[in-house]
């Protein structure tokens, strides 16, 4: 039986579209995971927080989390699917507000995953740390859990990036600091947290932990420093 061009094309993308499905949905779900993780850990109370993964890459599009939605009872079904400057292309929900920085990261960092998280330990570390735009840290054996970091004498530079409402604006902040600091693993919006990511979410959920101990760890040491009477800022440089 001998089929036209329009039927087969039809029946290719008929063929195609399930096997598409299924794979966001399957990131959809590990998203949920780890909004779920992450809210249980504190990082990302409220409706705090976003996350994404790369769908496809040409023509890019992601899976995003959606906005003003709780990460501790956050549903697959909340997931949205956009494209390369954040559009909408499937799901019910708007995405979330800061979608375009993800997409900004994705592109110049070749990641697979974006996660963005909101602790009291890093929103206290990039406003306390913001007059030197950024964060120097070493001589930590939890360093070695970044990608291609294989000692603590690691020296690792955590930009500060000044927070922004224009998400435009933002990206574009975010594209001069990536540019001048092309080794980062991560950086930190100024009073509000965390961005890193991976070329897997699974790996990107590692930078985030690595992170966030390593903030918790300078912000304890910082906090015992002040209150024994000492100069904390001594520190700052060599943590």
């Amino acid at each position: 039986m001998a089929f036209s061009k329009d039927t087969a094309g039809a029946r290719i993308a008929r063929s195609q579209k399930p096997s598409g499905q299924r794979h966001f949905l399957e990131l959809a779900k590990k998203l949920c995971a780890v909004g779920k993780d992450f809210y249980a850990r504190g990082w990302a109370p409220g409706t705090g927080g976003n996350y994404s993964a790369v769908l496809q890459r040409e023509p890019l599009q992601l899976a995003v989390t959606p906005s003003g939605v709780e990460k501790g009872s956050i549903r697959a079904s909340e997931i949205v699917r956009v494209n390369h400057v954040g559009e909408v292309l499937a799901g019910k929900y708007r995405p979330s507000y800061e979608t375009l920085v993800h997409c900004t990261i994705v592109r110049l960092r070749n990641a697979g995953a974006v996660l963005h998280t909101h602790s009291v330990w890093a929103t206290i570390l990039s406003a306390e740390y913001a007059p030197e735009q950024g964060i120097s840290v070493e001589n930590y054996e939890m360093l070695k859990g970044l990608e291609g970091v294989s000692t603590h004498q690691h020296i690792e530079w955590i930009p500060i990036v000044q927070n922004c409402q224009d998400m435009v604006q933002l990206s574009s902040n975010v594209t001069t600091v990536l540019g001048e600091y092309p080794q980062a693993h991560g950086f930190l919006v100024q009073g509000h947290g965390l961005y890193t990511w991976g070329r897997t979410l699974s790996e990107a959920k590692r930078h985030v932990e690595v992170f966030e101990f390593l903030f918790e760890v300078l912000g304890r040491t910082r906090s015992r420093i002040i209150t024994a009477g000492g100069n904390a800022n001594g520190s700052r440089h060599n943590s």
